[in-house]
């Protein structure tokens, strides 16, 4: 894909987006909505253009977007407002992370630089899979769950819709996160 992508978030992890985006080669631009606008006007040297809520208003100028930010309740608010707006929802994949051909990942996903995503992995939509993290094969990671920064996930592993494993984490082969859980950073399962 090529054109102008539309990031949700100018903060942190929307800048982390936006680069590997562009670094990845799959994008020309970027423009950011914030909710810090107008105080907020550039990011990365891009236009912020105004607050989250007024995708529809630049719907026309991108050919893709996505929600980049950590928490998983305002993410999927974030991707409610790119569906209504009719634009679509794309995933970012850093170009130093790796992602098995045999993976599927979900609309709206970014897998950051340095992740590992393995064999038979299903990643559902709004997924974010942080710097350094192993998904490593038959994990399943359900719509809006967050690995943070470092996590590690065994084999079969199941990671439950909305839960959020905060950074250095680890889950043993098989473990269960239910949905909506959120795990301190450092925290060991199984």
């Amino acid at each position: 894909m090529s054109g102008t992508l539309l990031v949700l978030g100018a903060g942190g992890h929307g800048k982390s987006v936006a680069e590997a985006a562009l670094l990845d080669g799959q994008w020309d631009q970027v423009l950011f909505l914030d909710d810090a606008w107008p105080d907020v006007t550039e990011a990365l040297g891009f236009d912020v253009l105004g607050k989250v809520a007024d995708v529809a208003q630049v719907a026309e100028r991108c050919q893709g977007a996505i929600a980049a930010v950590g928490n998983n309740a305002v993410r999927e608010q974030w991707i409610g407002l790119i569906e209504g707006a009719g634009v679509e929802l794309v995933s970012v994949v850093h170009p130093k992370a790796w992602v098995s051909p045999s993976a599927v990942v979900g609309a709206g996903t970014a897998v950051m630089a340095g992740a590992v995503v393995g064999t038979v992995v299903e990643v559902g939509k709004g997924v974010i899979i942080n710097a350094n993290a192993t998904v490593d094969h038959d994990v399943v990671m359900e719509e809006l769950s967050h690995i943070g920064v470092g996590v590690q996930l065994a084999g079969g592993v199941r990671v439950g819709a909305r839960a959020w494993l905060q950074a250095g984490g680890s889950c043993g082969y098989g473990v269960v996160v239910e949905a909506g859980v959120v795990l301190g950073a450092g925290t060991v399962l199984g």
